[in-house]
């Protein structure tokens, strides 16, 4: 008993040095303001994503840590399979964990889980919610804005702009909302 009360002790002042590490970086606590997703997850995906200028598009975020499908193609034939599982191990296991909480804390990703899980097994689901989490995460950053603001420009309607078949884009829209 006194092992296990020794462990949890040395566990209390690890999470506490997380925590602060976390308050800390000024990413990390932007990424914190996501209900639903913690200290250790918003720190790690800072840490391992790092610099967010160097990913072009979401695509290659989610690429970077391994939420994509691998795909088989030949003679024409396009075959998807399981996720790549490329890139860190210990952050795409951190970001299905924190869709889990998402999804029950966001009404937007509750709503898609749902969806996926009538016509798709719940592991797919809950990579998906992953792949979608790891997403926003990376336009949190790299618009630098909070859950807040950006829960607010997902849920607008993406209209033409006038005269033009242009689509609004995440970056355009804030700016128009600003």
């Amino acid at each position: 008993m006194r092992l296990l009360a020794e462990l949890d002790r040395r566990l209390d002042e690890l999470d506490a040095a997380v925590s602060q590490a976390a308050e800390n970086h000024p990413q990390a606590r932007l990424l914190m303001t996501q209900p639903g997703v913690g200290p250790i997850t918003s720190l790690a995906f800072v840490l391992t994503i790092g610099d967010v200028s160097r990913f072009k598009h979401s695509g290659q975020v989610a690429s970077y840590v391994g939420l994509i499908p691998r795909e088989h193609s030949s003679g024409g034939k396009q075959r998807l399979g399981s996720i790549s599982k490329q890139g860190n191990r210990f952050l795409r296991q951190l970001l299905v964990e924190a869709a889990q909480s998402v999804t029950r804390l966001d009404e937007g990703f509750r709503k898609q889980y749902a969806a996926r899980c009538h016509h798709k097994p719940k592991g797919v689901a809950k990579v998906a919610a992953a792949r979608k989490l790891a997403v926003r995460l990376y336009w949190m950053l790299r618009q630098n804005v909070g859950y807040p603001e950006i829960a607010l420009i997902e849920s607008s309607p993406r209209v033409p702009l006038t005269g033009g078949s242009h689509v609004v884009t995440l970056n355009e829209r804030s700016r128009i909302q600003q």
